[in-house]
């Protein structure tokens, strides 16, 4: 089993491109929601994943809801600056999900009030809007994998 990092709707090709590296690295598996604001033959993704790409665990989706059908079983964590708690408050266990919204606009609000007791938030300074997808990404990520004993990690 692994994790699972899942874009919805994602617009920044170097932003997906450093989150695919990340989980090249650590085994975990890339769900890309469409619509993506980028082709993925972009020279800009391929660069952010350098030679990565091809030892990706990658799936296409074409919409969120497909998502959850697939995974019927599996647990879903949502990251958003709207949430109360924050993601350290919560156990992850192989295997979860870890879901994030587009750059300029986060998750849709029907997924955001579908799931609150499931939404967590990186904590941070008073005026910062946000931090960058891929950093949110690999915070919440390294969090679950330190959880859970970096299994198959060295």
């Amino acid at each position: 089993m692994a994790f699972h990092i899942v874009l919805v709707e994602p617009e920044i090709p170097a932003n997906t491109g450093n989150i695919s590296r990340t989980c090249a690295a650590t085994g975990t598996w890339l769900h890309l929601v469409r619509p993506l604001g980028f082709s993925t033959d972009d020279k800009t993704l391929k660069r952010a994943g350098l030679d990565y790409w091809s030892s990706l665990n990658l799936e296409y989706h074409e919409s969120f809801e497909e998502v959850r059908l697939l995974y019927p079983d599996s647990r879903f964590f949502f990251s958003t600056t709207k949430a109360d708690k924050s993601y350290t408050d919560f156990s992850f266990r192989d295997g979860d999900f870890l879901v994030f919204g587009k750059e300029t606009k986060g998750l849709a609000p029907e997924i955001l009030q579908a799931n609150p007791g499931t939404c967590m938030r990186i904590p941070m300074g008073d005026g910062i809007r946000s931090l960058n997808l891929s950093n949110s990404a690999a915070i919440v990520l390294y969090e679950g994998l330190r959880q859970t004993g970096f299994i198959g990690l060295h």
